[in-house]
């Protein structure tokens, strides 16, 4: 329905496809959540129940990064216009990637300007807290060396980890039977606290974390939440120690000096 109302439906056949969506940095605001005389979806909405990529996050405008902290938190987007107000569905896996600074050789000293580390803070403070703490995991990668192309394959390989995580979405599919919540990502409520309770351990460490990190209530859901899916992907049914400590590795880390 959202491809057809954006008149992206080829041949008006319908996709079995899930989105994918990868606007440009340079994408407007009613590029992204939605605009126009006649009102039509933006990215976010396109990609619903598919992934939004996001390439140089700091490079988009910080109004139009802003524009999707609602989206992010309700799964959809409302665009008020003087003549028309249309909601349209925005529920996405948001993904996205940066450089650690705008030389991009933060932490290598024969590559890294002059102006290291401040320049990785004045770079990266360009995406705001609040949207930051939307993005349930992030992951720094470091170069890649011709070295590291020579090196064998890993012990693991795409297709296992697929089996890992098809596992994962079965239990989440089972579990939704009694919450109504088709993935971890959506549970809210008596169901978070039912199904993502840590142990006794678990929870202490979290208390610890949640004060040290100075986690808002938000962030300490979501890290609930990746608690609880990282449990999943390792069978398990209670959610232990080392699941609330994995998650608290994704949460958001301060830049390298």
């Amino acid at each position: 329905m959202v491809a057809s109302v954006a008149g992206e439906l080829e041949g008006g056949r319908i996709s079995g496809n899930r989105p994918f969506r990868t606007p440009h940095h340079s994408a407007s605001m009613a590029a992204l959540t939605g605009g126009g005389l006649r009102v039509r979806p933006g990215e976010v909405s396109m990609a619903h129940l598919g992934v939004l990529f996001l390439d140089e996050l700091p490079e988009f405008q910080r109004s139009v990064l802003d524009s999707l902290r609602q989206p992010l938190e309700t799964g959809e987007v409302s665009v008020a216009r003087a003549n028309a107000h249309v909601t349209f569905p925005a529920r996405v896996q948001l993904v996205a990637a940066m450089n650690p600074c705008r030389c991009g050789h933060l932490g290598d000293p024969a590559l890294a300007c002059s102006r290291a580390p401040r320049c990785a803070a004045d770079y990266q403070s360009k995406v705001s807290g609040p949207l930051l703490d939307r993005i349930d995991l992030h992951v720094e990668v470091d170069p890649v060396s011709a070295a590291d192309l020579a090196l064998p394959p890993p012990a693991e390989g795409s297709a296992e980890v697929g089996a890992r995580v098809a596992a994962a979405r079965a239990i989440q599919t089972a579990r939704a039977e009694e919450t109504g919540a088709r993935t971890n990502a959506e549970l809210d409520g008596e169901a978070l606290e039912r199904f993502a309770t840590p142990d006794e351990p678990g929870r202490k460490l979290l208390f610890q974390a949640a004060e040290a990190m100075r986690l808002s209530a938000r962030g300490y859901t979501r890290m609930l939440r990746v608690a609880r899916t990282i449990a999943d992907l390792g069978g398990t049914a209670e959610v232990g120690r080392i699941h609330v400590a994995e998650a608290l590795s994704y949460r958001r880390q301060a830049p390298r000096a």
